[in-house]
C-alpha cells in the first residue's frame, strides 16, 4: 500500500517540475523580445529626432542666407538707387547750369552792344563807389568825406541792387565782385591815411562823377533798351548831385581855391608887366 501511494506523488512532481521550468523559460524569451522590441522603438525615435533637428538646423541656415541674400540685394538696389539719384541730380545741375547759360547768352544777343556796355560799366563801377565809400566813412580825417561816403554806400548799394533786378529779368547776371582792374585802385586808396587820403578819394570821386553824369546822360537819350533807358533816366539826378557833392569836398575845394589863386597871380603879373 504504501509503494502505491508514493508513486503517483512521484509521477506528479516528475509531470509537473518540468512543465514549470517550459513555462519560465517562455516567458524569458517574451521579455527578451519585447525589450529588442522597445530598443527597435527608441533608435527609431532617435534616429527620427536627429532627423528632425537636422531638417530644422538646414531650414533656418537656408532662411538666414535667404535673409542675407535679401538684405544684400536691398543694399545694393539701395546703392543702386543712390547712384541713380546722384547722377540725375548732376545731370540736372549741369543741364540748369546750361539752361542759365544759354539764357544768358540769348539775353546778351538781344541787347545792343551800347546798352551791354552801359550794364556792365554801370554794374562795376556801382560796386566800387560802395566799397570806397565804406573805406571813407570809416578813415576819412575830414567830417565832409566821411559823410561823402556814407552817401555813396547808401545810394549806390540801391541802385545796384535795381540794376542786377532789371538784369535779372533780361536773363543776364552782372558781377557781384570786383574785376582785377578796379580793386587794384581799392587796394591803392586804402593804403593811404590823413589827409593823403582824403584828397586822393576827393579828386577820385570828382573824376568818376564827371564820367558817370555823362553816360548815364547818353543812355537816357540814345540808349535801345527801354528800361535802361528808364533806369538812366532815373539814376541821374542823384549821380549829379553826388557830383555836386565832390566838387564841394574840402580837399577839391582847397584845390580850386589854389589853382584861382595862382590864376590872379598870374594875371597881376602879366598886368604889371604891361604897363609902362
Amino acid at each position: 500500500m504504501t509503494a502505491y501511494a508514493s508513486e503517483p506523488i512521484y509521477a506528479f512532481f516528475t509531470v509537473t517540475l518540468p512543465a514549470e521550468k517550459s513555462g519560465s523559460n517562455k516567458g524569458g524569451c517574451m521579455n527578451n523580445q519585447q525589450l529588442i522590441k522597445r530598443a527597435h522603438v527608441w533608435f527609431l525615435a532617435v534616429l527620427i529626432a536627429c532627423g528632425l533637428v537636422v531638417i530644422v538646423v538646414k531650414a533656418g541656415s537656408t532662411i538666414q542666407n535667404q535673409n542675407s541674400n535679401q538684405n544684400s540685394n536691398s543694399n545694393s538696389n539701395a546703392n543702386a538707387n543712390s547712384t541713380q539719384n546722384r547722377n540725375a541730380n548732376r545731370s540736372a545741375n549741369r543741364n540748369s547750369d546750361n539752361t542759365s547759360a544759354a539764357g544768358q547768352q540769348a539775353g546778351m544777343a538781344k541787347m545792343a552792344s551800347q546798352d551791354h556796355d552801359f550794364l556792365m560799366d554801370a554794374a562795376m563801377g556801382g560796386l566800387m563807389e560802395v566799397e570806397l565809400g565804406r573805406i571813407a566813412a570809416q578813415k576819412g580825417m575830414s567830417e565832409s568825406v566821411k559823410q561823402f561816403g556814407q552817401r555813396m554806400v547808401d545810394d549806390h548799394s540801391k541802385a545796384n541792387t535795381e540794376l542786377m533786378t532789371l538784369a535779372s529779368s533780361k536773363g543776364m547776371t552782372l558781377p557781384t565782385a570786383l574785376d582785377e582792374k578796379h580793386q587794384k585802385e581799392v587796394t591803392k586808396l586804402s593804403a593811404m591815411s590823413g589827409a593823403e587820403f582824403d584828397r586822393a578819394y576827393a579828386k577820385m570821386m570828382l573824376s568818376d562823377h564827371n564820367k558817370d553824369v555823362k553816360e548815364f546822360e547818353k543812355q537816357s537819350t540814345k540808349g535801345a533798351d527801354a528800361d535802361l533807358k528808364a533806369f538812366a533816366s532815373k539814376t541821374l539826378p542823384t549821380l549829379q548831385e553826388h557830383l555836386q557833392m565832390a566838387k564841394n569836398l574840402e580837399p577839391n575845394q582847397r584845390g580850386n581855391s589854389n589853382s584861382n589863386s595862382n590864376s590872379n597871380s598870374n594875371s597881376n603879373n602879366n598886368s604889371n608887366s604891361n604897363r609902362p
